[in-house]
């Protein structure tokens, strides 16, 4: 595709950076723009839509930290592959700026997990539940090491993940566990947290095992709940201005 044929408008001087930003998000989604697409150089641009160079420029490295441009040292500025793995990469950041979308992410999760856990009680093999224990006696051993612990719980439920057999629910899950990392870390800080955890994933394997989706199912639930009691805990300590975990 040929860049000349892409019309990138023109604007006013409110919120020129947004507004340029937006305007070739939209070009992305109305596929004029393609991953792997080479954009003008900035001087183009900007005479192109009438603004200035700095205007452009702020707008492409908003563009640069969501992952949805890339800057090529002699090269130029390329649309990314787009990737949904890629463009989530930091988006840890943004759930730092808004505690609200901690919990959003767990009643994600919530909907999600349980039915995995269901589809992963029916469809699990005997290598698996063998993994399953293998971690679940990683996690008990490294119960006072922090990252140690949060690496086995990861694995737990990357297994189960993997048994529900369905490619999407392993894509979603894919890109869950990515942006829930920042909230697991301050989560797994407290012990009654990991405590609970264990107690919990003994339940969800024990169901699992049993080939009782229906119990599974619930006993995901039941985990989650008790880890976004957690989390509650946490961020209430935050906003009331003590010491956060």
């Amino acid at each position: 595709m040929k860049n000349q044929s892409v019309d990138f408008g023109t604007y006013g001087r409110e919120n020129l950076s947004e507004k340029i930003a937006d305007n070739i998000l939209n070009l992305i989604r109305e596929r004029k723009l393609l991953p792997g697409d080479k954009l003008p150089p900035e001087r183009e641009l900007a005479e192109q839509m009438g603004v200035s160079r700095p205007s452009v420029r702020e707008a492409l490295r908003a563009l640069s930290i969501m992952k949805v441009i890339d800057h090529r040292q002699g090269s130029g500025t390329y649309i990314t592959s787009l990737e949904p793995n890629y463009l989530i990469e930091h988006l840890d950041f943004v759930f730092a700026l808004e505690d609200s979308t901690y919990l959003d992410l767990l009643e994600a999760r919530k909907v999600i997990e349980s039915g995995i856990a269901e589809l992963a009680a029916q469809r699990i093999t005997d290598l698996e539940i063998h993994e399953l224990n293998k971690f679940q006696e990683e996690s008990i051993n490294s119960v006072n090491n922090n990252e140690e612990f949060l690496k086995a719980d990861l694995e737990i439920h990357d297994v189960i993940c993997r048994a529900s057999r369905n490619s999407i629910l392993q894509r979603t899950m894919a890109s869950l566990v990515k942006i829930s990392i920042h909230s697991r870390r301050r989560t797994v800080q407290i012990g009654e947290v990991r405590s609970q955890t264990i107690i919990d994933h003994e339940k969800i394997i024990k169901s699992i095992t049993a080939r009782d989706s229906i119990a599974a199912r619930q006993a995901m639930l039941d985990h989650l709940n008790h880890v976004e009691k957690g989390l509650k805990s946490v961020l209430s300590t935050k906003n009331s201005g003590q010491s956060s975990i």
